[in-house]
């Protein structure tokens, strides 16, 4: 068990290294062809802190571990819009605006909405995962066209720094991490699962969705101290849909996968918590501390109901 424990530890630190240096190279990349900070965060940022989620959730529906798959990206939702956008309020008070309710939101809580209902039919098979990565495709492809001005405060920032060959290197560097990581934390996980006597789901959508979560959480409090709400936001939002798009898209398109009723029961949680989320973004604009509190508090309600049954 101490080795286990180890283990996961060893594999958390290559994920939050792997997707730090992902996150911090792609957006110099980024910068450098003049795009704004809500869709550095709904893409590359999204993307490179997500890129965990995928390696796990992959690794385990390989291995035939098709509860700890799902249970990762269904867990990681939860604990990305529970806990981290939940802990962000409580520490600074979260502005919105219209795009990212009525289009990032919006879409976040169908998609949401249309796993939940396939999920139904017993399977996410791979010509559901076949559509889901067309979504995300189609989406990349419509943020690219539109192409937002890049505020003077952002230019300002970046002023003087450029990408070079070495983010090249990082960026390959943090693929490397978390694909070790990724295989690591599947194997610890399953390993500590079976000695403790709980079922793969619940160390699924707790543990290890909170340790694939770290780059989440990481980018988020970086982005609050320096007050790049849209990062924040853009970074949460967008990492649920890579999520979904992403990473259950490819999984399905590699593996269909059979949805077990614990699956269903936590898909219906998140569906819930999406919608809430956005209710919240919309009144008055803002996410402030009680509401961040009210957040956290599902989170470790959801979290102890998982453990209890």
């Amino acid at each position: 068990m101490f080795i286990d424990i180890v283990s996961f530890s060893a594999s958390a630190l290559l994920l939050w290294f792997g997707a730090n240096w992902i996150v911090a190279s792609a957006s110099l990349i980024a910068r450098r062809y003049n795009v704004s900070e809500l869709v550095i965060g709904l893409t590359i940022v999204a993307l490179g802190t997500s890129a965990p989620e995928f390696l796990v959730t992959v690794n385990a529906a390989f291995r035939g571990q098709n509860d700890l798959s799902l249970s990762n990206v269904v867990g990681s939702n939860i604990f990305n819009l529970g806990f981290i956008l939940g802990l962000m309020a409580l520490i600074k008070p979260l502005v919105s605006n219209r795009t990212i309710v009525y289009r990032d939101g919006l879409l976040l809580f169908l998609t949401t909405a249309g796993i939940l209902a396939v999920s139904f039919t017993g399977t996410l098979g791979r010509a559901f995962g076949a559509c889901l990565v067309a979504l995300l495709i189609g989406y990349l492809v419509y943020l690219g066209v539109k192409r937002e001005a890049v505020g003077e405060e952002e230019l300002e920032e970046t002023r003087g720094k450029t990408a070079t060959w070495r983010d090249g290197v990082w960026l390959a560097a943090g693929f490397v991490a978390i694909a070790a990581g990724g295989d690591l934390m599947v194997s610890a996980a399953t390993s500590i699962a079976t000695r403790l006597g709980v079922s793969s789901w619940v160390i699924g959508v707790t543990i290890v969705a909170a340790g694939t979560s770290l780059p989440e959480l990481v980018t988020c409090l970086a982005a609050s101290v320096r007050g790049k709400n849209e990062m924040l936001l853009g970074n949460l939002i967008g990492s649920d849909f890579f999520n979904f798009a992403g990473v259950l898209g490819l999984t399905c398109l590699l593996k269909p996968l059979p949805v077990s009723p614990e699956a269903s029961s936590g898909l219906i949680v998140l569906v819930g918590m999406v919608g809430l989320v956005l209710i919240l973004l919309r009144t008055g604009w803002k996410v402030r501390r009680w509401e961040g509190a009210l957040l956290i508090a599902i989170n470790m309600v959801r979290w102890a109901h998982d453990f209890m049954h």
